[in-house]
């Protein structure tokens, strides 16, 4: 398991942008993730489109955004994380202060 700390820069909200972009993506029948489960407010789960695996983003305090990536297979599990870090640099590189990985 990898654990992410996603720290915004200048303390602009993060977590509900990251979630509106991913659902704008896929109303327009794109991307490579997609959100699976139930919907709750602060916590959601990702599965990705060719990886086995999945990617669960929460809010936590101070608009930190923490992300957990599973998987059963160890090379999946790196292909995830580079997956979700190049989507995050896409697409929010000029919010993110900061990205620090905990390897579990």
């Amino acid at each position: 398991m990898k654990h992410l700390q996603i720290v915004p820069r200048d303390g602009q909200p993060l977590y509900g942008a990251i979630i509106n972009k991913e659902a704008d993506i896929r109303k327009r029948g794109r991307g490579t993730f997609s959100r699976v489960g139930k919907r709750r407010r602060n916590k959601t789960r990702w599965k990705h489109a060719k990886y086995t695996g999945r990617v669960e983003l929460e809010s936590g305090l101070a608009d930190v955004v923490s992300v957990d990536i599973h998987s059963p297979e160890k090379g999946d599990e790196s292909r995830l994380l580079s997956a979700f870090l190049g989507w995050l640099d896409r697409h929010f590189g000029d919010r993110i202060g900061s990205v620090n990985i905990q390897y579990q």
